[in-house]
């Protein structure tokens, strides 16, 4: 693997932040690629186009770069959710929003929701975490939405909405894994139509 031509026109005296971006972008093609364990610090500073004392500067080991990389892929997935939820008011939109935010997450380009949801490092307590958040983050939102329009309980609520965000990224890995054969729009109606079925059989407010 080669550094892409943006790295190798790269300044070799980039600020600080603009070279972390760079590490972390190039960390990213590499790691969904290879996976955690066949990825190796001197490929993927060679697709950075830097040395390995740089890489090194900024990331003391493999381990702390795939974690740095996993935190923004979490917090990018928790982002969207959120966003689709406060984007209306009216819930009947909300689903087919929030199930959005999981297509447009799985759908995105570098393919990072690997990282998330297909990590071969899951056994590492402190990626463990990291995934445990990111599923939790997700369903909290959408519980306490359900929690707060539709009067069920707390615990139910989060059932609820861990089965929702369960629903929503096995579909889009699903939909992805089977080359988008269906338009992206039809299968966020699709799948939105089957949980907004069930989750609307309690008194929800703001339905439009």
């Amino acid at each position: 693997m080669t550094a892409s031509p943006q790295a190798r026109s790269a300044s070799t005296r980039l600020p600080r932040p603009a070279r972390r971006r760079q590490l972390l972008g190039a960390a990213r093609d590499v790691f969904v690629a290879q996976g955690y364990h066949a990825a190796a610090m001197d490929e993927i500073a060679e697709r950075a186009g830097v040395s390995k004392p740089v890489l090194y500067q900024h990331f003391p080991g493999k381990l702390e770069l795939y974690l740095a990389l996993l935190d923004e892929s979490v917090a990018e997935l928790v982002r969207s959710v959120n966003s689709a939820l406060s984007s209306t008011t009216d819930n009947r939109q909300r689903v087919p929003a929030t199930f959005r935010a999981f297509f447009d997450f799985v759908g995105g380009s570098g393919e990072a929701f690997r990282l998330v949801f297909e990590s071969d490092l899951s056994n590492e307590p402190a990626v463990r975490e990291r995934l445990d958040t990111a599923m939790n983050a997700c369903a909290d939102v959408v519980s306490q939405s359900i929690h707060q329009d539709a009067g069920l309980g707390e615990d139910e609520a989060q059932l609820l909405g861990m089965a929702l965000v369960g629903m929503a990224q096995v579909s889009a890995r699903y939909w992805l894994s089977h080359n988008r054969a269906i338009p992206q729009d039809e299968a966020e109606q699709l799948i939105a139509r089957l949980a907004w079925r069930g989750i609307s059989g309690w008194p929800m407010t703001g339905q439009g």
